[in-house]
């Protein structure tokens, strides 16, 4: 079922809960014993000092050295900012949900919590949001600055503009932007082809935590006779009859087949695979997610 959502600004007046939630969240990305996290990856170079006994020769700016008329060595500082990216996909099938919760609103919940996370522990953060293309992307960066432009972008639920699902291509695109080791989330019903050799080629590079975003019509339909359905994607319509045992039942096992699938193929190619539903609460769903990857 499409849901139209016309309550935009719905984040933004739950910004100051979200921030409080996004605490024990913040905590987790902290442990969440992720190649990533383990900072100090980096190194920035942060001046130069006179040469001390013991110091590395090959340290020893000459250009310095020579001009000073005594030996300078060159110091470095470990650059120690966690880079976070979000994935976001605004395609047609994530505005579809039940219970007048659509996969775009719960997903656009979940990166909330997850960007004033980074904030809390200082990250740089970026995007990459799509439906049929990409709509928008930008490099991760650090500051409050940063962090309300996508946040504001967050609170904008629209999407469906282009269809199909430019998932892979989004992909691609993370992997540009990302120049050093960074932490990728990455929110999708994976509703789409094509995404599996990117997924494997940015889990290469990054640590990558594939969101799958379902609904529970996904595995139980309710009994209401033969309806008209029609796939957001593709605008491929058909009638479905909901009340049949064996279709409820085909539905069912479809569903676990394509979410075996997607578990499998994550797991395969290096990346972390999290199940959120829209009848999820995301804190809770992030924090035990957090914790169970720092145990």
């Amino acid at each position: 079922m499409r849901i139209l959502d016309e309550n935009r600004g719905r984040l933004a007046r739950r910004a100051q809960q979200l921030r409080l939630n996004a605490r024990t969240v913040a905590d987790g990305l902290r442990q969440g014993a992720f190649r990533s996290v383990s900072r100090g990856q980096g190194i920035d170079f942060s001046g130069v000092r006179e040469y001390l006994i013991g110091d590395n020769v090959r340290s020893i700016d000459w250009n310095v050295t020579a001009r000073m008329g005594k030996p300078f060595v060159k110091q470095y500082e470990e650059d120690r900012e966690l880079h976070v990216l979000f994935v976001l996909d605004r395609s047609a099938s994530m505005l579809t949900g039940s219970a007048g919760r659509a996969r775009l609103a719960a997903a656009s919940e979940a990166a909330a919590v997850l960007l004033f996370a980074a904030e809390q522990d200082a990250c740089a953060v970026g995007a990459v949001f799509f439906d049929g293309a990409i709509q928008w992307a930008c490099a991760p960066k650090a500051g409050r600055a940063q962090v309300m432009a996508l946040f504001s972008r967050l609170d904008r639920l629209v999407g469906g503009g282009v269809r199909g699902s430019a998932l892979a291509s989004a992909l691609n695109g993370a992997g540009t932007l990302l120049k050093r080791r960074s932490l990728v989330f990455v929110l999708s019903d994976f509703r789409a082809d094509g995404w599996l050799q990117p997924l494997a080629r940015l889990s290469c590079k990054h640590d990558v935590v594939a969101l799958h975003v379902t609904d529970p019509c996904d595995t139980e339909l309710p009994a209401v006779g033969t309806v008209p359905f029609m796939d957001g994607e593709t605008g491929e319509r058909r009638m479905l009859p909901t009340s049949s045992a064996s279709f409820r039942r085909a539905w069912f096992e479809d569903n676990r087949q394509r979410t075996d699938f997607w578990q499998g193929e994550c797991l395969r190619h290096g990346a972390y695979p999290l199940a959120l539903s829209t009848a999820d609460d995301a804190v809770q769903v992030l924090s035990r997610f957090f914790s169970q990857r720092s145990r």
